[in-house]
This record gives structure tokens, C-alpha cells and sequence, in this order.
């Protein structure tokens, strides 16, 4: 029964992080929005996705370090609040700025929060299944957006406004989500660690592991954590960039496919991301860190030299391939930052651990910056895969050069 109860709780985790996730189906959420204000640039438009990844890195932050202090739940419950008042804020704006503060800064802090508060406690309840676990939760966190961006698409009342009913929807049924979700983020007792000690397999390499204690301070000064948080950066930046540009790849690469066949295979990057989640997750659990990360990062060299193969010779099987693999490798990150998180470092400060390592995502982000910059100058695709290949190869020497605690 014991086992039973803490997939129950892994089952809710999916479900709060799957419904958190939907900030990320801003590319989608925003159609309307830019149809009833032509006025708005592209840009200012842009700058409101960046905004709300900022605060959702800086939510897991204050999320992490507050949990120390008061219950998980109370966190849930901000961010369940937070949600309801920056859709609610959202769906009312009149001006940029207003989207900004409703999607941008409360919305995306309050994804930070949930995220953190679903990672840290599933952490708990799964030590000896980190990896397996930090995959099958984010993929819930991956696909909320696809899913939810397509109820969206399908549901949105069409004409100037529909939009701002589908966001009041969208702030109420977080609320509640998380709200009956909140019940459910408890700590698992100490009989339950003794009881889970005394059946696991690997009972003295989880001991070992779980020994670690390593406090904030004193991670930010050891050379592991900068030599990894530098292959998160460089890795995450590669998939952002690829997902920038796919359209345009895929579309110059398959000259005489449809434009619905072209956004299938695009689509193929965020469907294999949540199932490389998984994947990865596990393997590291199973073969341990050091070969999961080689492991990754070759996959995706091989997988993007597929894709600048496919690019010089426009074989667009190729380029389904290389899409499928890189985006596999894209959510292999995620995972991995979790496990390697309490691997290296420990349960006990994994909330604040977590979060600090998920700053990587605000650097990651200028990937697709970058990339767009290289087509206006190059006038190439081919400029965004050898920026790929450039970063990939920078992040075999962090991963060869990360040595355990």
C-alpha cells in the first residue's frame, strides 16, 4: 500500500505540472491576441514569453527557499492564486504592459512555484527512482502546452475578444486544479524511507547518495556545478534554437510538402521532447550520470549532423529523423537536471538546489535570439546548425570534466 500511495501522489504531480505547463503554448495562446492589436510589434509580443521565463526561474527560486520555512501546500496555493489573478489581469489588458504583468510576471511565477513544489516533493518519495520520476513528471509538464494550446485552438470563440474568455477559463481551471492538488503534496514519513531503504536493489548506492548534503553556498563553489550548469546552458540553448528555426528548416528543406505536413514534423520536436524526458530520466537511473550525459550529447552531434546532411542534400527523411532525435535529446536536459540535482548534492537542499540550477533556462533562452540573428545576417539556416554543432561539442568537454563530490 505504501508503494501504491506515492504513484497516487506521482499521478497528481503530473496532472498540477500538465495544466502549469500551459504558459509554455504561448506561441499559440498569443494568435488572437496579436489579430486585435496589429499595433503590437512582433517583438513586444516576444518580450512577454521572455518575461514570463524569467519569473518562472525566479519563482522556483522564492519557491525552493521558502519551503524551508512554511508547508508546500501554501506555496501551491500562491501559485493557484497567482494564476487566477494574471489570467484574470491577462484577459482584461487594454496595453502590453498589463499582459506583461498578468501573463508575464504573475503567470510565470506561478508556474515557477508549482514546479518547484511538485519536483522537490516527488524527490522525496522517489529517491530511489530520481531520474525515472523527474522524467515521467516533466513530460506531463512538456505536453501541457501542446495539449492545452490545442483545446485552445479548438475553443477559442472566434472574433476580436474570444480570447479573453478561453484566459478567464484558463485562471479559473488552474485554481481549482491546483487547489484540490495541493492536498495531495505531502512528505513521506520516516517509516516509509526505512520500509522503501529495505526493498530497493540498490540499497548501499542510494544510501550513499542520499548522504549528501550539500547546501547552496557551498554547490555554487565546487567546479561540478558550473561545469554542469554550462552543459545545461549550452544544450537547452541548442534545442531552443533549433525549435526557433524549424519551421524554416523543414520548409526549405521539404520543397513540395504541405504546410500541414510541415508543422506535423515541427510538431515532432515537442512530442519526442516529453518522451526523451522519460527516457534519459531512466537511463540515468540505470546506467548513472556519467553515461546518460555522454550518452546524450552524442546522440544529439549525431542527430544534428543528420540534419546538416539533410539540409545540403534536401532529404527530408533525414530531417524527420534528425528532428525526432534532437528533440528526444532537448528533453533529456530537463530530466537530467533533477537527478543530477539530488545525485551530486542532496535531498535536503534540492528545492533551492533545483531552482538554482533551472537559471540556466534564462541564459538557455537566447538561443533562439541568437539563431534568428544569424539567419537576418547569413541569410542560411545552415548558420543555426553549426551553431548547434559548435555548442554540442563545447558540452562533451564540460561533461568528460564533471567529477562527482
Amino acid at each position: 500500500m505504501r508503494k501504491l500511495n506515492r504513484w497516487i501522489y506521482a499521478i497528481v504531480g503530473i496532472i498540477v505540472l500538465l495544466f502549469a505547463g500551459l504558459i509554455y503554448a504561448w506561441s499559440v495562446l498569443v494568435s488572437p491576441i496579436t489579430q486585435e492589436f496589429t499595433n503590437w510589434s512582433n517583438t513586444s509580443l516576444s518580450l512577454t514569453f521572455t518575461i514570463c521565463m524569467i519569473c518562472f526561474c525566479l519563482g522556483g527560486l522564492i519557491g525552493g527557499i521558502v519551503q524551508k520555512k512554511i508547508d508546500v501546500k501554501v506555496n501551491v496555493w500562491i501559485s493557484a492564486v497567482l494564476f487566477l489573478v494574471g489570467f484574470f489581469i491577462a484577459s482584461k489588458a487594454q496595453s502590453i504592459t498589463i499582459l506583461y504583468i498578468g501573463y508575464g510576471v504573475l503567470a510565470g511565477t506561478a508556474s515557477g512555484l508549482s514546479y518547484n513544489s511538485v519536483m522537490s516533493t516527488m524527490s522525496k518519495w522517489f529517491p530511489d527512482k530520481q531520474g525515472f520520476i523527474s522524467g515521467i513528471l516533466l513530460m506531463g509538464f512538456g505536453i501541457g502546452s501542446f495539449i492545452i494550446g490545442k483545446v485552445y485552438q479548438a475553443y477559442t470563440p472566434i472574433g476580436i475578444g474570444g480570447w479573453r474568455i478561453s484566459f478567464m477559463i484558463f485562471g479559473i481551471v488552474l485554481f481549482i486544479v491546483l487547489l484540490v492538488g495541493s492536498f495531495f503534496f505531502v512528505k513521506p514519513s520516516d517509516d516509509f524511507i526505512l520500509f522503501l531503504n529495505k526493498n530497493t536493489e540498490n540499497k548501499k548506492k542510494s544510501n550513499k547518495e542520499n548522504s549528501l548534503d550539500i547546501d547552496t553556498l557551498h554547490m555554487i563553489k565546487r567546479p561540478s556545478f558550473w561545469l554542469y550548469f554550462i552543459w545545461a546552458i549550452l544544450l537547452s540553448a541548442t534545442g531552443l534554437a533549433l525549435i526557433s528555426q524549424a519551421s524554416g528548416i523543414a520548409s526549405e528543406v521539404g520543397h513540395g510538402v504541405s504546410a500541414s505536413t510541415i508543422a506535423t514534423v515541427v510538431g515532432l520536436i515537442s512530442i519526442c521532447n516529453g518522451l526523451g524526458r522519460v527516457i534519459y530520466g531512466a537511463m540515468f537511473d540505470k546506467i548513472g550520470r556519467a553515461k546518460t550525459m555522454i550518452t546524450l550529447v552524442v546522440t544529439f552531434l549525431m542527430a544534428t549532423l543528420l540534419l546538416i546532411l539533410a539540409f545540403k542534400y534536401k532529404n527530408f527523411t533525414m530531417l524527420i529523423l534528425g528532428f525526432i532525435f534532437c528533440g528526444a535529446c532537448y528533453g533529456g536536459v530537463t530530466s537530467t537536471n533533477s537527478a543530477f540535482t539530488n545525485a551530486f548534492y542532496g535531498s535536503t537542499n534540492y528545492p533551492v538546489n533545483f531552482s538554482i540550477i533551472n537559471l540556466n533556462l534564462i541564459v538557455a533562452s537566447f538561443g533562439s535570439t541568437i539563431a534568428g540573428a544569424l539567419y537576418d545576417a547569413s541569410g542560411s539556416y545552415l548558420s543555426t546548425l553549426f551553431l548547434m554543432l559548435s555548442a554540442i561539442l563545447l558540452s562533451f568537454i564540460c561533461t568528460i570534466s564533471i567529477k562527482r563530490p
